[in-house]
């Protein structure tokens, strides 16, 4: 038989993820997952990996639990491996007791793997400590989903409402009222500190807070909806000073990454960091050219070239694994000069030993010519590693000074073949803040993902904010009839990202438009 892996994905920030239940991601062949397990721990499953949804929304279940217990014990009986990803934690209100009773019975191996249960984590996120040491000491967890229409509960309220410090409810957002009424009924003041937090340790999350007596009204009033949690006690009275997460300066703002997935991580994680809610939407992917031929015999004779100049990460990625594939390294590139085109991709050749000669004041094509233009360059000859399909800018003034240019491609750039569904209906709804883009590319691919579409999409685009990297970027962007509202005065992502950030709080930084 297989084994199964009961492993709580926490309450939705991809942060509160174990290492351990990322490392039973990447090695199951089935992921089952829940409603509430965050998506994005999806991407750590491996290539290949089935899955299988059996989530519970709003009553609506897409299998019954028996249903789904049966499935995992099929699966392992099929010999093979299986992640069953569940919120929160699996034995804390999960019913992962009742899977891993199933599969003991079956005589299936398993392994129980804990997650950040969210009747701690959404609290903390919320500001609200579910323990003080000037307000209580004692805290209950207590499942809000009881039938209210039961005659007898199983809980035992006359003990729960003055015998704990903290409630904390899970599942309980339809049966707040009851809840409220039964805990003021067996003795809890009307006045005890309350509140309801949504979606909470995502950046939708919302908290509502009040007395007791009134929380059901001012959670109906903001039409907060599950999934959430209710917090009672005189903690939540700490909210107004604790209130972290909220506060962040992007709290709540909604941005759109079209950069290639392998290179977006640092800005996803500068903008997540400060609150935003970011979407993955790569609108490029980098692959290796149709033929390694010419750049690897230009690596052959890379000695014979006075200047090696690189325009981009990529190119100087793809450069050093062909120079490795010929069991070369930094070394043949002695008595050659080398320059980047910016910072970021003179840290990339620092990285591999290099220390650029040139790194031109502005980070774009024609600061390269124009620092390159006080050098006697007539008879010289240039290597140019790039994107096969790029601005020929750089190779023909270089060639228009005389010097003799080697344009070869070290890789490519296509557009992948992505689901518009979720994007689109976000632009309609006006609820994306801002769209980023790195390059033209980046700008004519998303154009391209909306082919019939070119009327509405500028419209659509007039409701949210454009963020370009430099002015390339921003032409092109206007050439598709966007408006570009963000454009750094340095062209590097950690600028671009700066620009996002004031341009949100309404204070833009002198010289960036």
């Amino acid at each position: 038989t297989g084994r199964v892996y009961l492993v709580g994905a926490g309450p939705g920030d991809p942060g509160l993820l174990t290492l351990k239940a990322r490392d039973c991601l990447a090695k199951a062949e089935v992921v089952v997952y829940d409603y509430l397990a965050n998506p994005v721990f999806l991407d750590f499953a491996r290539e290949g990996a089935e899955r299988v949804y059996v989530g519970k929304k709003g009553g609506c279940h897409t299998r019954s639990q028996e249903e789904i217990t049966r499935l995992l014990v099929d699966l392992a009986l099929e010999g093979r491996t299986v992640t069953r990803l569940k919120g929160g934690d699996p034995f804390v209100f999960g019913r992962g007791g009742e899977e891993a009773e199933a599969l003991a019975e079956a005589g299936i191996s398993f392994e129980v793997v804990p997650g950040v249960t969210s009747a701690v984590a959404v609290p903390a996120y919320a500001g609200i400590p579910l323990t003080h040491r000037d307000l209580t000491a004692t805290v209950a967890f207590v499942t809000g989903h009881e039938d209210p229409t039961k005659e007898t509960s199983s809980i035992a309220w006359d003990r729960l409402a003055t015998g704990v410090g903290t409630l904390v409810f899970l599942m309980g957002v339809g049966n707040l009222p009851l809840i409220a009424e039964r805990l003021m009924a067996h003795g809890r003041s009307g006045d005890t500190p309350a509140a309801v937090i949504r979606r909470g340790t995502t950046p939708a999350q919302r908290t509502v807070a009040g007395p007791l007596k009134d929380i059901a009204r001012l959670v109906q009033d903001a039409g907060l909806k599950p999934p959430a949690i209710i917090v009672v006690g005189e903690v939540v009275s700490l909210r107004g000073t604790l209130n972290w997460f909220e506060n962040r300066p992007l709290f709540g703002r909604r941005i759109v990454v079209t950069r290639a997935r392998e290179q977006a991580s640092g800005f996803l994680a500068r903008l997540a960091e400060l609150g935003a809610e970011c979407i993955q939407f790569p609108t490029i992917q980098v692959v290796p050219p149709e033929t390694w031929e010419p750049l690897d015999a230009a690596i052959r004779e890379v000695g014979a070239y006075a200047w090696l100049l690189f325009t981009s990460v990529n190119g100087v990625r793809f450069f050093f694994e062909r120079l490795a594939a010929q069991e070369k390294d930094a070394r043949v590139l002695a008595g050659v000069r080398v320059g980047a085109i910016g910072p970021a991709t003179a840290e990339a050749l620092e990285g591999r030993g290099v220390r650029p000669d040139l790194v031109p004041g502005e980070y774009r094509a024609e600061a390269v010519v124009e620092a390159l233009g006080r050098e006697n360059m007539a008879g010289v000859r240039v290597l140019l590693p790039r994107a096969e399909r790029a601005r020929e800018v750089l190779p023909r003034e270089l060639e228009k000074m005389g010097a003799s240019v080697d344009v070869v491609p070290a890789y490519r750039t296509v557009k992948p073949d992505r689901d518009v569904t979720r994007i689109r209906s976000l632009l309609e709804q006006g609820a994306i803040d801002v769209i980023t883009f790195t390059s033209s590319s980046t700008v004519t691919n998303f154009a391209e993902m909306f082919a019939g579409e070119e009327g509405l999409l500028r419209e659509w685009m007039r409701r949210t904010r454009v963020a370009c990297i430099g002015p390339v970027t921003a032409r092109t962007a206007e050439e598709q009839g966007f408006s570009v509202d963000v454009m750094p005065s340095r062209y590097t992502i950690e600028a671009l990202t700066d620009a996002v950030i004031r341009r949100l709080a309404g204070a833009p930084e002198p010289g960036d438009s």
